[in-house]
């Protein structure tokens, strides 16, 4: 089978079942596909493929002998490095902790093994995944694979390079500001930032409401079939949800649905490319048979950026001062020490409560854009791409706005001021530059299944599947 490393995770479990596919040659596939071009993507921290070549040869036996097979059985699965990995490092990219060994495993990275996947790698992230480039002075400069000068986003970046290269089907994520979105924009791939809740997190980062770990995938459906692995309630995290829910993708039907489009969010600069191939999704969507009218809200980015920081600045950043404390701060990244100092600076300037009180307001005014709306679309990303090796220290230009912060750039943390909104990143389609863009599928507080058909719908309206970087 030519390209075996682009098939998608639901056709392999069937060809699994079917036994016209061994899970090992899947998994040889990747393997070869990583040994070939991991060179310059640089997505993994590293590799482990001689336990998981003994997990796909296990796999390969139950499936002919026909037992019980759990959901994601002989699928590799690339982990993010700082879901834990018992035995393993677990630095989260920081030169200071190269030697902290993990001593036990995150509940995602058990959920996964439990239903059979197989971790054959792990991924790269910028230092405390709170930079939406990925590079760092332990692992590099990890690049996208449709265009190596480019960034695949972050803090997932490795995530995404690993999907968009072929090196994994599958890829746990997670977000607290855009860290699954971003890189599935910039990547050509999908993203689900789950309502808070629903997917359970590590303490003592899962009490807070920005965040949330996912999955990523190459389609709507393998997104939904590791989003079913990962969801319901953990008893180490006091906010996950119980009972758990189950997503459904197999439906894409749209007509009737009455669909939002917000391409500014309020006064957010978007390139005319961002722009163009959102309008675009909108336009498809709406000869499929939905209603798409297009709404304003009245937020800014500099309230967005305030906001977000002061509450970054009343719990990561202090955690990060923590983990820090007593190191040389000259051996982190910039932007690591840039947000550190942002979130410092945002405290000073505002109570948390003030923070609060902004975040209510903006969740008031999202529910009133929506009501009457089944779900909102908008753009992922104001930018296309990010350069690969860039900080963006100083801000950024988009369409000849200058933005404070690069994180302005990017619509994503509107929605993890509104947390509870489940959220998929799908591809809208490639800019000039090679990279792909992406929109956001929003929905109403806990209400998965929409943004999952909606998401469908635009996987068949907007076809994306077999396009895929000439590495």
């Amino acid at each position: 089978m030519s390209d075996l490393h682009y098939l998608d995770a639901t056709t392999a479990l069937r060809l699994f079942r079917s036994r016209e596919l061994s899970p090992v040659d899947l998994l040889e596939a990747m393997i070869a596909r990583t040994d070939a071009v991991n060179g310059d993507v640089n997505a993994f921290t590293e590799t482990l493929f001689d336990q998981a070549l003994v997990a796909a040869r296990s796999a390969e036996r139950r499936y002919l002998a026909g037992v019980e097979l759990p959901p994601l059985l002989g699928l590799p699965v690339a982990t993010k490095e700082k879901h834990a990995l018992k035995g393993r490092p677990v630095s989260q990219g920081l030169l200071a902790k190269r030697d902290v060994i993990a001593d036990a495993n995150h509940v995602l990275v058990d959920r996964v093994l439990a239903a059979g996947g197989i971790v054959h790698a792990r991924t790269t992230t910028p230092e405390f995944s709170c930079a939406t480039v990925t590079h760092s002075p332990m692992w590099g400069v990890t690049r996208n694979p449709w265009n190596l000068d480019y960034s695949p986003g972050g803090s997932s970046g490795g995530a995404g390079a690993a999907l968009a290269a072929g090196c994994a089907p599958l890829a746990t994520a997670s977000d607290i500001a855009g860290s699954t979105r971003l890189p599935a924009s910039f990547t050509g791939t999908v993203g689900y930032k789950a309502p808070y809740g629903r997917i359970p997190g590590a303490p003592p980062l899962s009490a807070d409401h920005y965040r949330g770990d996912g999955p990523m995938a190459r389609t709507v459906a393998d997104t939904a079939l590791l989003a079913n692995v990962m969801i319901g309630a953990d008893g180490a995290d006091h906010t996950s949800l119980a009972p758990s829910v189950s997503i459904s993708s197999s439906s894409a039907n749209v007509a009737g649905l009455r669909i939002a489009l917000c391409v500014r969010l309020g006064n957010y600069p978007v390139t005319t490319e961002v722009e163009e191939n959102t309008r675009a999704v909108a336009r498809a969507l709406t000869d499929a048979g939905a209603v798409v009218e297009e709404i304003e809200l009245p937020w800014t980015t500099e309230e967005i950026r305030e906001t977000t920081f002061t509450h970054f600045g009343n719990i990561l950043g202090p955690l990060m001062d923590d983990e820090t404390a007593g190191t040389d701060l000259s051996l982190l990244a910039g932007y690591t020490r840039q947000f550190m100092a942002d979130a410092r600076a945002a405290a000073g300037r505002n109570r948390y409560v003030d923070a609060i009180r902004a975040e209510t307001r903006m969740q008031a005014e999202l529910a009133a854009a929506m009501a009457g709306f089944d779900a909102l679309l908008c753009p992922t990303s104001t930018t296309p791409a990010l350069r690969a090796e860039e900080e963006y220290l100083d801000g950024i230009t988009v369409d000849g706005t200058r933005l404070t912060h690069y994180w302005e750039s990017h619509l994503t943390s509107p929605f993890n001021i509104n947390n509870r909104c489940p959220v998929l990143a799908v591809p809208s389609g490639i800019s000039s530059s090679g990279v792909p863009t992406g929109v956001q599928i929003v929905g109403h507080p806990f209400d998965d299944d929409i943004v999952f058909r909606i998401g469908a719908a635009v996987e068949q309206v907007c076809p994306w599947a077999g396009r895929h970087p000439q590495l």
